[in-house]
């Protein structure tokens, strides 16, 4: 069973509350409306296994212009779903990566200090190997060299050896998109009204309230339809994390707040998450459909209690 660890939350600076999600596709409108400070959407500024920046596509057509009144996101990553969206006010990111966690804050707080540092780095091994064995003693040092590792490890991969260390090789990469100060920048405006926490996925029920969404996108394989899910990745998230999923869930349909929940698809999450809301099968750059269509076309499941618009 995973460790649980205690919860440790960096607080938002102060900022406008409650918010919308709005789709970028609606934002402009939404700009013109006094009652919303509109953050424009924004690309994430790292690479991370199992991101969602494919998925995005797919919001508008799931969520509508549905109005949200509290966000919160338990396994940020790279956050693509949140930097996506037109979006006010607050939001509450966690993740149990406490590296990740660390350089939002930074990038949140000194965005210009960790662009001036990034804008000093090379695109060579010897560079690389160097950076990944020094340590940074000031926090914005810490969240830069985690950047710039995020970008030219092996396939942007994060893995620690049993001392913690970072044991990634250097990916070789023939062209780096380090993000820029403009980037962080825009980064930064986002991030203004998020509260950020180091946390297991269930700790975050503890912030959610009434009429709140919650995107959940818990670690799983990409070819997971015929490899026999239940074996895969145990030590990442095991199937017993699957099952205290399927409580928050269930505690969040308990208070009245909303979800969408991506997923392997798999017949066993199929059942496990079963609670009689819609249930969606999506294709990579595709359609979406619903229950009865074929399972060899889809590639994830999504789950969502969010009234459908049609």
């Amino acid at each position: 069973m995973r460790r649980l660890v205690k919860p440790t939350c960096v607080p938002i600076r102060p900022g406008p509350a409650p918010y919308v999600l709005i789709s970028p596709e609606n934002a402009a409108s939404s700009k013109s409306s006094k009652s919303l400070d509109v953050v424009a959407p924004t690309q994430p500024f790292l690479r991370w296994a199992g991101g969602k920046r494919w998925f995005i596509h797919h919001l508008t057509s799931i969520l509508g212009n549905f109005k949200i009144d509290g966000y919160h996101e338990p396994f940020l990553g790279g956050g693509a779903v949140f930097f996506h969206s037109a979006i006010t006010g607050q939001a509450s990111l966690s993740d149990l990566n406490a590296d990740l966690i660390d350089a939002y804050i930074q990038v949140r707080d000194n965005a210009e200090r960790v662009a001036g540092i990034l804008a000093t780095h090379v695109n060579t091994p010897e560079h690389y190997y160097a950076v990944r064995a020094s340590s940074p003693q000031d926090p914005v040092g810490r969240a830069a060299k985690f950047i710039y590792l995020n970008h030219t490890s092996y396939n942007g991969i994060y893995r620690v050896n049993l001392q913690g260390q970072y044991n990634v090789p250097y990916g070789n990469p023939t062209k780096v998109g380090l993000p820029t100060l403009d980037h962080l920048a825009a980064i930064s405006r986002k991030l203004q009204g998020a509260t950020l926490c180091i946390s297991d996925f269930q700790a975050v029920i503890e912030r959610v309230r009434a009429g709140d969404f919650v995107f959940l996108d818990p670690p799983y394989t990409v070819a997971h339809n015929n490899n026999g899910f239940i074996k895969y990745n145990q030590k990442l998230f095991s199937f017993e994390d699957q099952s205290r999923l399927s409580a928050l869930v269930d505690e969040i349909r308990r208070r009245d707040a909303y979800y969408l929940l991506t997923n392997a698809a798999h017949e066993s999450i199929a059942a496990m998450f079963e609670k009689g809301d819609r249930q969606l099968l999506l294709k990579r750059g595709n359609s979406i459909g619903g229950n009865k269509a074929k399972r060899g076309s889809a590639t994830e499941y999504v789950f969502t209690n969010v009234p459908s618009d049609e």
